[in-house]
């Protein structure tokens, strides 16, 4: 329901909820997870602990929320890079460079939140299953560069695997449908959307994963400048115009 529609109540658990959230967020940023503290948070809130607890039952509820905040920005960011690329006509090497060079602006404009979904897991906890979606949601603009690709030897084995994994999981089918319309009925195109889309998650994470964590400091390059160089051998590989 619109906030407009809401009673002053819900408004101001709404609003209560994103300020325990922007708390939280701010304790992300000085220590990553491990500096999550709920305790903390109250005291900073003025909240009593059993006050906190009445707008998020534990750690894990947080967590929870910050994580699906995070995937659908992320998801908004590549869906938007997307639209701004389509508009101006790009082809698939070009839409290729638009959406990872989102990607990395989104990761490294704030590293706590891609750190979070993105870096090492929390001890403990187990993500909820809508996490998923929202995970295929950014990745998704990716699948349709690559479907009229003509993926080289060296990707070729992993084209193979994506088909058959295509063929053994209707829910991965649905989702690359959904993205890469075109391939729709076309099992190679599928599979090379897909392929396609693993790769680029895979150079993206490794690039701005390390970039984000902060491992570039004191080295002679910049994350755009190895980050354009591994998209471009993607492209490459999948002989992407």
């Amino acid at each position: 329901m619109p906030a407009a529609q809401q009673g002053p109540r819900a408004r101001y658990r709404e609003q209560t909820r994103a300020e325990i959230k922007e708390a939280a967020l701010r304790q992300l940023a000085d220590g990553g997870v491990a500096a999550l503290a709920l305790t903390r948070i109250a005291k900073d809130m003025g909240l009593s602990g059993p006050a906190l607890y009445r707008y998020f039952a534990s750690r894990d509820d947080l967590l929870n929320a910050l994580i699906r905040d995070a995937y659908d920005d992320a998801a908004t960011a590549m869906g938007a890079a997307a639209a701004r690329s389509e508009a101006a006509a790009h082809g698939p090497r070009e839409r290729l460079h638009a959406l990872a060079t989102a990607y990395r602006a989104w990761a490294v404009g704030e590293p706590h939140r891609y750190l979070l979904i993105q870096g090492s897991p929390v001890p403990g906890y187990v993500a909820p299953a809508d996490t998923l979606e929202r995970a295929r949601a950014a990745l998704g603009p990716f699948l349709p560069v690559f479907t009229g690709g003509e993926p080289g030897a060296g990707v070729a084995p992993v084209v193979a695997q994506m088909e058959a994994w295509l063929t053994a999981d209707t829910a991965v089918a649905d989702w690359v449908a959904a993205y890469a319309v075109e391939a729709a009925g076309d099992p190679a195109a599928s599979a090379r959307a897909l392929a396609g889309a693993v790769l680029a998650w895979a150079q993206l994470h490794g690039s701005v994963g390390l970039e984000a964590a902060g491992q570039f400091t004191g080295m002679g390059h910049d994350g755009d400048s190895l980050l354009v160089a591994q998209i471009a051998m993607l492209a490459d590989a999948f002989a992407l115009a």
